[in-house]
C-alpha cells in the first residue's frame, strides 16, 4: 500500500525529493528510500550511526517530521548543495566595488539553491555626492535592479529559482521610492520587499510626529511619520507589497543580541538573520499527532509530540556539519551560532481534529500551549546536546539569558541552560510549507488556515485525454473516511471566510514562543476598507507579532484560487477530451512522434565567422500545435557544448507541457559582460538572448503566445491569455495552471505545488 494520501503527494516526491541521477533514473526506488537515504546521511556524524538512523527514520515515517525541501532534495545524494534554505547576506558596502563583490557573492549563493535576503539601507540614497568622481549617487533602487536581473539568470539547484527578500530601514531617505517601487508592474519582480519599522516610528506614528530620514547623520528630509505610514499601508493594500518587519522588536528579543545585529530577513520573513547568516528548516506535522480525531477522546499526543521535537532537533543540528554552503563565511556563522528553525504545519488540521475553530480565542490558546510545548522540548533536547557534544561556540550563559525571549522561559529551562549551556542558539521557527504539506497529504500549511477544502486539477494523458483529480484537505478527507457525505461542521473554516484581525490572534499566539519568527500571510477580502486594513497591522503591532504580510486579491495582485462548495466523496477519476484551450501540463513526457512538422531558422552572430541553425518541432496536441524539441547547430566548434546542453535542456522542458514560454524569458535575460550586439535595429544582450528571440518568434508563429513580451513572465503587465479563450490570470511557471495564489509571502500554485521560494 503506498505511503502517499494523496495522488498529488506522490507527484510532488517524485518531481522533487526523489534521488535521480543525471539521465531522469530513479534511484529512490519508494518514499521509504528516500526516508532511509535522508535518516542514514544525518546520522553519519553520530557515534552510533546504526542507532540513530533507526531513530531518524522513525521520525520521517508516515510523514510526521518534515525537514524542508532542500534536506529532503540533497541529503545523502552526494551533491555539492546547501541543505540550508536561506541566507541573509553580508552587508553591503556603499562602495562601487563593495557593491558588485555583494552580487557576486549572491549570486553564488543562488546557485547552490539559497534564498537570500539584503537591507539595503547601507547604499547612499539616490542624488548624495561620491567623492572624488563629481557625480550623483544612483542610490540603492538602481542597484537593486541589478540583483534582480542577476536573479533571473541563475537558477537555483534542483528545481527551484533562487527567491530575493529586500529591505529598507523606514528612516532611509529613499525609502519612499522603495515603498512604491513595485507600482511599476515590471521592477523587482524576483524580489519581496519589506520595510525595517523600529519602535521610535511606531511611537511617531501613533503621535502623528515629524520624522527624519537620515544618512550618514545626515538629515535628508522630514516628513510625518503618520503620512509615511499611510504610504505603507496604502501601497500594501494596492500592491500586497512592502511587508512590514518591527526590527527593534526583533532585536530586542533575540538570543543572540550580545553577539550580533540584525538588519534583514530571509525571503519569507521567518528568519530574522545577521550578516552571512544562515538557516535550516524543518516542521513537526501536528496533523500527525492527534489519535481518535473528530472524537470526544481527540486530542494532541503530547509525549508523542515530545520525542518527536527532541529527534528533530538532533537531526536537524547534524545537518550544521552534513551541509556544504556557498560561502565560507555562512559556514562559519552557521558552526559559530548552530541556528536552527524547527517549525509546524498541519496546525490547522490539527484543530480542525479536535473541535477548534482557527481564530477563535479557545484555539488560540490551544496554539499557544503546543508552541509552547514544543519550544520547551526544543530547547532541553539542546540543553541535552550540550551536555553530549558542546555548546555553540559563541555561548555566553549572561548574555543569552538576559535576552528578551529567554526572560519568559521557565525557570527550569533557564537553569539547565544555564548549568549546561545550550548547542543551539536559537531554534524555533515557522517556515511556508506549502510544497511539504502537498508532499505530507496536503495538511494545511505552517499555521495557516485551511486554503480550500477541495479543488480540481486536471492533468493531461499522453494520448491526449485529460484526467480529473480532485485535491482534498487532509483534515477535511479524514472526515469523510469516518463520516461519508455527513456536512462539515460549522467549526470548519478556511482562510477565505476569516475575518483578518483572526488570523492576527492566531500569529499572535504562535509568535509568543517561536525565538525566531513566522511566515504567515494575512488573507483579507478584496471589499475591506482602508482603515480596517490598517486596524491590521496596527494589531500585529500591538499583539507583540516581528511583523505582517497581507494579501488582499485585486486587479494588480490578482485573484486568489476559485474554489467551490465542499463535495461528497471523490469519485473515480474520468478521462474526457481535452477541448478547451488552458495551458495544461504532463504526468509523464511526451513520446517522440516518428515524423514531427518544424521550421530551422538561422542567427548570425556579428562578429563570429559560423551561423547557429536552430531548429524547432512542434506536436500537435488535440489539433493544436505546441513545441516539442530544438536543435542548435553550429560549425564553430567552440559553441558544440553549450549547444548541446541547451538543446538537451530546453527540449526536456518542452516535453513537459505547460507553459514553457518562460524559457524565453531566461534566455532572453542573458547579457555577456563583453557585450551584446545590434541585430535587425535592436540591441540584444547576448547570443542566447539573440536564441530567445528566435524561439519566441516561433511560439508567436504557431499560436502558442499572442505576440512579443506576451510569454509567461517577460512582460508581467501582460495578462496571459489562452489562446482562442478568454483572459486568464496569472500563469503557473512549472504546470501551466492558473491557480496561483499568495500563501506565507509566495505565490504558490495550488494545483502542483510550485512556489518561488517555498
Amino acid at each position: 500500500m503506498s505511503r502517499f494520501h494523496a495522488p498529488i503527494a506522490e507527484q510532488i516526491w517524485d518531481m522533487k525529493y526523489r534521488f535521480k541521477d543525471g539521465d531522469g533514473v530513479a534511484i529512490d526506488g519508494s518514499v521509504e528510500d528516500s526516508w532511509r537515504r535522508v535518516a542514514r546521511s544525518l546520522a553519519e556524524v553520530e557515534g552510533d550511526k546504526a542507532k540513530w538512523e533507526g531513530e531518524f527514520y522513525q521520525a520521517l515515517e508516515d510523514f510526521k517530521f518534515l525537514p524542508a525541501g532542500r534536506i529532503a532534495a540533497g541529503a545523502g545524494t552526494g551533491r555539492a548543495v546547501t541543505l540550508f534554505n536561506c541566507f541573509v547576506m553580508g552587508t553591503v558596502p556603499d562602495t562601487m566595488s563593495g557593491i558588485f563583490e555583494a552580487l557576486k557573492e549572491a549570486a553564488l549563493t543562488m546557485q547552490q539553491g539559497g534564498g537570500i535576503g539584503y537591507d539595503f539601507s547601507t547604499i547612499r540614497p539616490r542624488g548624495a555626492e561620491v567623492k572624488g568622481v563629481a557625480a550623483d549617487a544612483s542610490g540603492p533602487l538602481s542597484f537593486m535592479d541589478v540583483w534582480d536581473a542577476m536573479c533571473r539568470t541563475i537558477m537555483s539547484a534542483g528545481s527551484r529559482r533562487g527567491a530575493m527578500m529586500a529591505v529598507m530601514r523606514c528612516d532611509h531617505p529613499d525609502v519612499l521610492s522603495f515603498i512604491e517601487a513595485k507600482r511599476d508592474p515590471a521592477r523587482l519582480r524576483m524580489f519581496n520587499l519589506s520595510v525595517l519599522v523600529t519602535d521610535p516610528f511606531m511611537e511617531a506614528v501613533k503621535a502623528d510626529a515629524p520624522w527624519d530620514l537620515v544618512f550618514g547623520g545626515k538629515v535628508y528630509n522630514t516628513v510625518q511619520a503618520r503620512d509615511l505610514w499611510n504610504k505603507i499601508m496604502r501601497s500594501t493594500y494596492d500592491y500586497a507589497e512592502p511587508g512590514v518587519i518591527f526590527i527593534d522588536r526583533i532585536n530586542k528579543m533575540n538570543n543572540l543580541g550580545y553577539a550580533e545585529t540584525i538588519a534583514a530577513t530571509n525571503p519569507c520573513g521567518e528568519q530574522p538573520l545577521p550578516p552571512y547568516g544562515a538557516c535550516l528548516l524543518g516542521s513537526i506535522n501536528l496533523a500527525r499527532l492527534v489519535p481518535e480525531p473528530f472524537t470526544a477522546n481527540a486530542a494532541m499526543d503530547m509525549e508523542a509530540l515530545d520525542k518527536l521535537v527532541r529527534t528533530a532537533v538532533r537531526m536537524m543540528d547534524n545537518v550544521v556539519d552534513a551541509s556544504n554552503f556557498p560561502l565560507p563565511e555562512q559556514e562559519a556563522e552557521a558552526i559559530a551560532k548552530r541556528r536552527i528553525g524547527l517549525g509546524v504545519t498541519g496546525l490547522a488540521d490539527a484543530l480542525l481534529m479536535l473541535g477548534q475553530r482557527y481564530g477563535s480565542e479557545e484555539a488560540a490558546q490551544v496554539t499557544e500551549g503546543w508552541m509552547k510545548a514544543i519550544a520547551r522540548s526544543a530547547y532541553l533536547a539542546s540543553v541535552d546536546l550540550a551536555k553530549e557534544k558542546g555548546a555553540f561556540p559563541l555561548f555566553d550563559a549572561e548574555g543569552y539569558l538576559a535576552s528578551g525571549n529567554m526572560m519568559q522561559m521557565d525557570e527550569d529551562v533557564r537553569e539547565a541552560v544555564a548549568a549546561h549551556g545550550i548547542r543551539n542558539a536559537l531554534l524555533t521557527s515557522v517556515a511556508p510549507t506549502g510544497t511539504i504539506s502537498l508532499y505530507a497529504g496536503n495538511v494545511s500549511s505552517g499555521i495557516e488556515p485551511v486554503f480550500a477544502y477541495a479543488y480540481s486539477r486536471k492533468v493531461l494523458q499522453k494520448d491526449g485525454s485529460r484526467t480529473e483529480e480532485e485535491v482534498v484537505d487532509y483534515a477535511v478527507k479524514l472526515w469523510r473516511d469516518k463520516f461519508g457525505d455527513a456536512p462539515l461542521p460549522d467549526y470548519f473554516v478556511n482562510a477565505q471566510t476569516l475575518a483578518p484581525l483572526e488570523h492576527v490572534r492566531m500569529q499572535a499566539a504562535a509568535q509568543k514562543w517561536i525565538d525566531s519568527s513566522i511566515s504567515k500571510t494575512i488573507n483579507c477580502p478584496e471589499d475591506i476598507s482602508f482603515d480596517a486594513f490598517q486596524e491590521v497591522y496596527m494589531a500585529a503591532w500591538d499583539q507583540g507579532c516581528k511583523g505582517c504580510t497581507t494579501y488582499r486579491p485585486n486587479d494588480v495582485t490578482g485573484s486568489v484560487l476559485t474554489v467551490s462548495a465542499p463535495a461528497p466523496a471523490a469519485a473515480p477519476a474520468k478521462a474526457e477530451t481535452a477541448t478547451e484551450t488552458e495551458v495544461v501540463y504532463l504526468t509523464e513526457p511526451l513520446d517522440r512522434p516518428a515524423a514531427l512538422d518544424g521550421q530551422t531558422y538561422k542567427v548570425k552572430w556579428p562578429g563570429s565567422e559560423h551561423a547557429l541553425y536552430i531548429t524547432i518541432n512542434d506536436v500537435v496536441i488535440n489539433g493544436r500545435p505546441r513545441p516539442f524539441e530544438v536543435f542548435i547547430n553550429s560549425k564553430n566548434m567552440e559553441h558544440f557544448a553549450w549547444t548541446v546542453a541547451l538543446t538537451r535542456m530546453i527540449s526536456a522542458v518542452f516535453r513537459r507541457g505547460g507553459d514553457i514560454s518562460f524559457v524565453v524569458e531566461e534566455l532572453k535575460a542573458v547579457f555577456d559582460p563583453r557585450g551584446g550586439a545590434w541585430m535587425e535595429g535592436k540591441y540584444i544582450p547576448s547570443i542566447l538572448a539573440a536564441i530567445g528571440g528566435v524561439i519566441e518568434r516561433h511560439l508567436i508563429s504557431i499560436g502558442f503566445i499572442e505576440g512579443e513580451g506576451l510569454g509567461l513572465k517577460t512582460d508581467p503587465k501582460a495578462v496571459v491569455v489562452a489562446i482562442g479563450g478568454a483572459p486568464k490570470g496569472q500563469s503557473c511557471p512549472s504546470c501551466g495552471g492558473f491557480e496561483m495564489r499568495k500563501v506565507e509571502g509566495c505565490m504558490t500554485c495550488a494545483s502542483c505545488g510550485h512556489s518561488k521560494c517555498g
